[in-house]
């Protein structure tokens, strides 16, 4: 049988195992895995859409630069495209999804934007440092900081954890953020904005990504701090909450057979594509939350309310 996955017709039961619930949910996705973290975009079927053709920039980043990690693809790739929409020039540090990022560098220089890719590990302080410095070298300023790599491993139990995948989602989702941020730090200015992402999942404890929803519930905590602590200096900091995306993290986390059930749970029974992401990044990026510091934004569509 065939569906046409984009459209918003394709609702069916679904079946948890126990019984069929009461909700239909609408496939964004058919079953499909990747066996490396954190996934390649140009893999997924159907691609996602990262770019919304009726969003119209009106300058409201104009002459501002925004490293955004991770943004070879997925949500970053959203920010970044809508980012130079708005009047900013981008630097990507990404890990090895060379492909990808190469595609994104040539979609934002056709709107007419600046991309500066960097490739590297989050994980390693001395990559942070080295994206500060090159984007000082290239641009002159850091106005917006970005903190979107991560990566997410589906286990069943705790005692299927290891201490190395463990160790490594610490170490990409909490030190590459900590290195990140206090390596550009000393460059922000008033105005600034650093924007971190946590996830839905740190709101309901999903029992299945038990050390992923650590590290961002740490991140809330993180934002809150952080927020209090340069709020004088007129440096905001926020994070959003998505909820499920159609990002490569999914298929590289999940057993294939889950893809087409994820974002069942939310209230609109459906799943999102990162464009619908991209307006609350130039939100908290933007002047138009000039008296918004140590939120935390969900974008999950009713899957968790409050």
């Amino acid at each position: 049988m065939h569906f046409d996955y984009h459209s918003q017709n394709n609702y069916f039961n679904y079946y948890d195992g126990i019984g069929v619930k009461s909700t239909e949910y609408q496939i964004l996705a058919p079953e499909q895995s990747q066996e490396e973290q954190p996934g390649k975009e140009y893999l997924m079927y159907p691609l996602p859409i990262f770019d919304n053709p009726s969003y119209q920039g009106s300058g409201k980043l104009k002459g501002k630069v925004a490293i955004i990690t991770g943004a070879d693809s997925g949500l970053g790739r959203a920010a970044a495209v809508a980012f130079v929409k708005e009047g900013a020039s981008v630097v990507i540090p990404y890990y090895n999804e060379h492909e990808d990022a190469e595609y994104t560098k040539q979609y934002i220089e056709r709107l007419g934007g600046q991309c500066l890719l960097l490739s590297g590990d989050i994980a390693s302080q001395n990559f942070c440092k080295d994206i500060v410095d090159k984007t000082l070298h290239t641009f002159g300023k850091i106005d917006i900081l970005v903190n979107n790599a991560g990566v997410q491993y589906q286990q069943d139990t705790l005692l299927n954890i290891s201490e190395e995948q463990f160790d490594r989602t610490m170490k990409v989702n909490i030190y590459g953020m900590f290195y990140l941020t206090k390596a550009a730090l000393p460059y922000l200015q008033a105005g600034s904005s650093i924007i971190n992402l946590t996830s839905v999942t740190t709101f309901y404890g999903d029992p299945q990504l038990i050390d992923y929803v650590t590290t961002k519930g740490a991140i809330v905590g993180f934002t809150r701090a952080l927020a209090r602590n340069l709020a004088l200096k007129n440096i905001r900091v926020n994070a959003i909450a998505p909820g499920f995306f159609w990002t490569p993290l999914q298929p590289a986390c999940w057993v294939k057979e889950k893809i087409p059930s994820l974002g069942s749970n939310s209230a609109m029974a459906r799943g999102a594509n990162p464009y619908e992401l991209a307006p609350t990044f130039v939100f908290l990026a933007s002047d138009d939350s000039s008296y918004m510091t140590g939120q935390v934004i969900h974008n999950n569509g009713g899957e968790v309310m409050g």
